[in-house]
């Protein structure tokens, strides 16, 4: 949501970056920032320009917007392996959130 806003240069959105949500309220925030992200690749045609913002700290940075799109994939990436190691520490076996996989329910060659 954040980068999205900055991406948009619109105002930083009223999101707790370290609070604690419930189920409910993160379901309905993925929905409506996937909607938000996808809306913006589709009606955008310049994805190569510089971005200059201020971060969360304050401190100002200048990024590329495509490179921004990337980070925040391999960002998500991070926390997805960070969640399945905590829950193998805990004795769970998490669900796989490989990609790869991801993609092969989407086309159908397994199950869902």
């Amino acid at each position: 949501m954040l980068w999205l806003s900055r991406v948009k240069g619109l105002p930083k959105p009223d999101v707790k970056l370290w609070s604690n949500y419930s189920i409910e309220e993160l379901k309905s925030m993925l929905s409506k920032i996937d909607k938000d992200w996808l809306e913006y690749i589709n009606t955008t045609d310049n994805f190569d320009r510089e971005l200059s913002y201020i971060n969360y700290t304050g401190a100002p940075f200048t990024n590329n917007v495509e490179t921004i799109m990337i980070h925040t994939a391999n960002h998500a990436s991070y926390h997805r392996a960070q969640v399945a190691m905590m829950l193998r520490q805990n004795g769970f076996e998490p669900v796989n959130t490989d990609f790869i996989t991801y993609d092969r329910v989407i086309r159908g060659q397994l199950p869902g």
